[in-house]
């Protein structure tokens, strides 16, 4: 066991930092920056309890970082020892090995903020105790005196309320400190030495936020905040809303950090308007953990002028739920200015807790007596005792009303798990980040554990399988509250991957509507990509057509079933807050529940439709054979009309009863499309309709319904109607059987279609599908990828 001392000159050292190698040689460096005096006693390799004393000048808080390496030795092997850590009596860390932290962890800095010192002692005590038969170790330690002020006596509480304060005598543990939109600042770049990490493993959505960085030497400090709250070159960058002059952007940039359960963290949000060209023109909400942390913050209206400075101090409670702390910017509800956010650093650090611990609720017992170790296991015996007591009194009465008292029905009462309001996420972008399950999911619906998906569909039971697509097999799943789910698992095999994933959890987060299928959560961990949706249990409405045997739909219902669908694509293209172009309208993705109303779903191949100063979108050609627009097919240009077109398929196939695309038919009807436009223009659309249409559909709705899908299937878009034009036809189309089944008593009326000649035979077997084509390259190259489907037919 080796000793060292070191006793330094009051005016020659603001900081100490001593680093030596385990029992080969040490060495120190000592480097004057402000006034400090330090006295150290330092010991290599403890294998029984040590302290470290250290003299300090001044009374008051002092960081402490502590330096772990564990060097290779013949005699020890310190990756595997198991030690304990204390400071002035706090307990720092609780029988810590470096083997918890993996193979990958090279070395360890912690770092922590103590008080020291009273009018009688000015002594900081490090103390170490290896557990038995083990050994404990340290490389490096700093003692930094802090400035006054630094930390402050009360903050702003999560959720909002009336100010928290923080005793002088509770310590701190740094879990993050983050540049926002810039590089690592080291030690050397920062007047307390403190390093700050880049943000972007942080980030849940890279694309979310662009990085903007001035000069720091344009940074002004106002009164009040010193570069000792944060180097200048925290201030000079930031991260700033991705595209924020798109008109009505609606958006927050989220940065999500994994902390310790069960403690209250300081969280120390660092502001600079470096991105304004006037005052007052950047107004954003910001917030914690989806809790409202300041509403329409003006950072001018704090430091009246550009490029300055600002912080503002939170505390929040991280329970039991979650293990994330998440922060958030984005651009309030209502305004008139352009929007954006920003941010230009985080730093969060642990507050020790009730027992005055910052590593669980172990209590100060670094003396180690025998004593005290024997009253501590008297008293887990004790414990055990009682609480075995508790259980076998707890289980003899279960058993008792068990067998005594009559059972009564169950009667359990879900609900649907509750969609994500705007506290917090204001229509939020972000997609894309796994935690623990239960986490806050930044208005994305609920995250779940890839355990809670494998409990809740039997470990992907086949038998619950409810249909394959492109992106993988759907499961009927039941979430641990009792909620029926459908649980879409990514097949890793697929063309189908992460952008199809992350687009639809986007798109969903941003759509609410009665016709639109929910995203009740999501899960990605372990490579698994899982979509979670409210299940429908009528299925897709093509297994209503055709290749079921579920019972026929009579024509009311296949007419209420497309003004459902049709209201859903409407909303898309004018309802959200920026224009949506589904990109994969089919049978099979228009879903009905057990009343038979429709929802429209899957948009993983989905995008934003044109700007106001846009006619289209130039993008690769995507969607499924048979339903494509034959103008974006050529043109690879979209709109909302190519859904218009996709839409007038499914009407033919809701009419006629058959697929899209049926290559076992004659050649000119293998394409539904052509085949209806043959007999509509010759004013015989009745000839192809479904035989179980016959004597239920009048004539002139089926003429206002055939006229709709003419419309829809021009080929080209300007000649197409709108959602909206197409829903008013679909709906007077009913109103037009409605009336005359209210006016006819007689079910032969001529007004019927009294037989159906040359009719199609429905199909009652169909495993061809012939769908997705995904393509992103040119046009050419576009057609074989198409009818490469009619080779491998699958859904998405």
């Amino acid at each position: 066991m080796w000793n060292f001392s070191a006793q330094i000159p009051y005016k020659k050292l603001s900081k100490l930092f001593l680093f030596f190698s385990f029992l080969t040689h040490y060495s120190f460096s000592l480097t004057p920056f402000n006034k400090r005096t330090v006295t150290a006693v330092l010991k290599f390799v403890m294998w029984e309890m040590s302290n470290y004393s250290v003299n300090v000048k001044q009374i008051g808080r002092h960081c402490l970082r502590l330096h772990f390496f564990p060097v290779e030795n013949s005699q020890y092997n310190l990756n595997t020892s198991v030690f304990s850590v204390w400071a002035n009596g706090i307990p720092l860390l609780h029988e810590f090995s470096f083997a918890e932290l993996g193979k990958e962890q090279a070395s360890l800095m912690k770092e922590y903020v103590i008080p020291v010192g009273d009018s009688d002692s000015k002594k900081l005590i490090l103390t170490l105790s290896p557990l038995k038969n083990s050994v404990a170790f340290i490389n490096g330690i700093e003692v930094i005196s802090v400035p006054q002020g630094q930390f402050p006596t009360s903050a702003i509480p999560i959720p909002l309320g009336s100010q928290v304060e923080i005793p002088t005598q509770k310590a701190f543990q740094t879990a993050y400190r983050i540049n926002m939109g810039g590089p690592l600042v080291s030690p050397w770049n920062d007047t307390l030495w403190r390093s700050w990490e880049p943000d972007q493993k942080f980030l849940i959505n890279a694309a979310s936020a662009s990085s903007v960085i001035v000069d720091p030497s344009s940074i002004k400090y106002p009164p009040g905040v010193s570069e000792e709250i944060a180097p200048n070159s925290i201030y000079a960058s930031a991260q700033e809303m991705g595209n924020a002059n798109v008109v009505d952007q609606k958006f927050n940039i989220s940065w999500t950090f994994v902390v310790d359960l069960g403690f209250n963290y300081l969280v120390r949000l660092h502001f600079c308007d470096i991105v304004s060209k006037s005052l007052n023109s950047l107004v954003f909400n910001v917030y914690i953990n989806n809790q409202s942390a300041i509403n329409y913050f003006d950072i001018s209206s704090k430091t009246n002028e550009l490029a300055a400075a600002y912080y503002v101090d939170f505390v929040t409670t991280v329970s039991s739920n979650s293990d994330r702390i998440l922060v958030q910017v984005g651009p309030p509800e209502m305004r008139s200015l352009l929007t954006n956010a920003i941010l230009n650093g985080v730093e969060i650090m642990k507050i020790s807790n009730d027992v005055g611990s910052l590593d669980g609720f172990y209590h100060n017992d670094q003396n180690g007596s025998k004593g005290s170790n024997k009253k501590r296991k008297l008293g887990i015996i004790i414990g055990c005792s009682l609480a075995g007591s508790a259980l076998l009194i707890g289980i003899a009465a279960l058993l008792w009303l068990y067998f005594w008292h009559p059972k009564k029905p169950k009667h359990k009462q879900v609900a649907w798990l509750p969609l994500p309001t705007h506290v917090g996420n204001s229509d939020s972008k972000v997609s894309i980040g796994s935690y623990a399950s239960m986490s806050p999911s930044l208005g994305l619906g609920r995250i779940l554990a890839f355990l809670e998906i494998r409990e809740a569909t039997k470990n992907f039971d086949e038998s619950l399988v409810l249909g394959v697509g492109g992106f993988g097999k759907v499961y009927r799943g039941v979430l641990d509250n009792g909620v029926v789910v459908a649980i879409k698992r990514g097949n890793p095999r697929s063309q189908q991957g992460l952008v199809e994933f992350r687009t639809e959890i986007e798109m969903l987060s941003k759509l609410r509507h009665r016709h639109l299928v929910s995203l009740i959560g999501y899960c990605e961990e372990l490579n698994e990509m899982i979509l979670v949706y409210e299940y429908m249990a009528g299925g897709p409405l093509r297994k209503h057509l055709y290749g079921s045997d579920n019972q026929p739909l009579t024509w009311k219902q296949r007419l209420e079933i497309c003004i459902g669908a049709a209201k859903g694509l409407h909303y898309l293209h004018t309802g959200a807050s920026e224009s949506i172009i589904h990109r994969d309208v089919k049978t099979t993705n228009i879903l009905l529940d057990e009343n038979l109303t429709a929802k429209v779903a899957d948009f993983g191949l989905s995008k934003f439709g044109p700007t106001l100063d846009q006619t289209h979108v130039s993008t690769a050609v995507k969607g499924s054979f048979g339903y494509l627009d034959p103008e974006y097919f050529r043109r690879q240009q979209l709109t909302e009309k190519s859904d218009v077109y996709s839409f007038g398929v499914v009407l033919m196939e809701v009419l006629c009863a058959r697929p899209a695309i049926n290559p076992s038919l004659p050649r000119e009807q293998v394409n539904i499309a052509e085949w209806a436009m043959h007999w509509q223009k010759r004013g015989h659309l009745e000839h192809i309709i479904d035989p179980h249409l016959k004597k239920s559909v009048t004539l002139d709705s089926l003429r206002k319904f055939g006229e709709t899908a003419e419309k829809c299937l021009a080929d080209y878009g300007i000649e197409r109607p709108t959602m909206g034009d197409v829903l008013w036809n679909l709906e007077y189309a009913l109103q037009l059987q409605e009336t005359s089944i209210e006016s006819v008593a007689d079910e032969n009326s001529t007004n019927y279609i009294p037989d159906i000649p040359d009719c199609i035979p429905r199909i009652e077997n169909v495993n061809l599908s012939v769908e997705d084509i995904v393509s992103e390259q040119a046009s050419d190259e576009v057609t074989t990828g198409v009818f490469s489907q009619l080779m491998d037919p699958k859904g998405r």
